[in-house]
């Protein structure tokens, strides 16, 4: 039996089985899949970031300092913020905290509703995409918050789970419920398409830090208005269920598209550093119109809704998603695993 530690040098990217009674310790940053197995069938599975992985081995029988014989995994906390775009150490103003705060709460509530398709999609390969999905919406989120705490000291957690409905800024095509997953691709296909006509403008913003986010932002994006644009072309052209469907889906929608065009009054004091939502407008309708030409659905030609995300006032919807998102902090509050 070896004796002492067993040290892997540099990145470590394995799948490493483990017995029971060899403990895994994670010392720094950590790249590796650690498979664990405990006494009988359960297995757990630990991944954490970086170059060394220790793997301890029981001492001699009788020996003091064995380690404990069901094993043991502990990970170093992970310094999280290096996942995240746009520059360190430099603080938004009041008007740019603003901007950001809508940009990340858009991404972060679209996130939390994709999230509750898991296990609940009608394709396995669904359940995948809509949760890869949501993970890039929820980097979006955290990096545009972030930017936002950094004008009064606040940090994304500070923002996500701690703000009440009033305090959340996103416009209503975001808050609208999943429904079927019919009316769940019709929102993706606008806030999609939206989405990126707008990463693709604030690329050229005038602060660094916006700019930086959407360069990364837009090249997930293009995959998910692909993927909303190829789900709206076989529902609508399926069966003739799913394109009923998916017309009513697109009619319950439309109704909140307009606010996401809307110039409001931050929009002229922040010049060059926002994009005006206004100018968006003409790329997106000329995507939807190529989109719904192919898939022979018609535009909806109802009003809109007056909406008032970004002034405050929301969906009905809004204040039960945020209670499930934000419970566990609440309840829970400081605590660390």
């Amino acid at each position: 039996m070896a004796q002492g530690p067993v040290v892997a040098q540099g990145p470590v990217v394995a799948q490493v089985p483990v017995a029971a009674s060899v403990p895994v310790v994670a010392q720094g940053p950590v790249a590796a899949s650690v498979p664990v197995v405990a006494q009988g069938p359960v297995a757990a599975q630990v991944t954490v970031a970086a170059p060394v992985l220790v793997v301890e081995r029981p001492r001699n029988e009788g020996d003091e300092t064995s380690p404990d014989p069901h094993g043991e995994v502990t990970v170093e906390r992970v310094e999280l913020s290096a996942e995240l775009a746009g520059g360190e150490g430099r603080a938004a103003t009041a008007d740019v905290a603003a901007y950001a705060l809508w940009l990340g709460d858009d991404a972060l509530i679209l996130s939390q509703q994709l999230g509750a398709w898991i296990a609940r999609a009608p394709e396995l390969e669904e359940d995948v995409a809509l949760a890869n999905i949501a993970l890039d919406l929820l980097g979006h989120a955290r990096s545009f918050l972030r930017y936002a705490g950094s004008y009064d000291g606040r940090t994304e957690d500070d923002l996500a789970y701690w703000r009440d409905e009033p305090e959340f800024r996103c416009a209503w095509l975001f808050q609208q419920p999943n429904g079927d997953f019919a009316q769940t691709i019709a929102r993706q296909l606008a806030a999609s398409v939206y989405l990126f006509e707008l990463y693709t403008a604030l690329q050229g913003s005038s602060d660094a830090t916006l700019a930086a986010i959407a360069a990364k932002a837009v090249k997930e994006v293009e995959y998910h208005r692909d993927h909303a644009v190829q789900w709206t072309l076989r529902l609508a052209g399926g069966t003739d269920e799913s394109r009923r469907r998916m017309i009513r889906a697109v009619g319950d929608v439309w109704p909140y598209v307009g606010e996401l065009f809307r110039d409001e009054p931050l929009i002229d004091r922040l010049d060059d550093a926002a994009v005006r939502p206004s100018t968006l407008q003409p790329a997106f309708d000329a995507v939807i119109a190529a989109v719904f030409a192919e898939a022979e659905l018609e535009l909806p030609t109802g009003p809109m809704s007056s909406a008032g995300g970004r002034r405050g006032a929301h969906f009905p919807t809004l204040g039960f998603l945020l209670a499930e998102m934000q419970v566990l902090a609440r309840q829970h509050p400081g605590a660390t695993w």
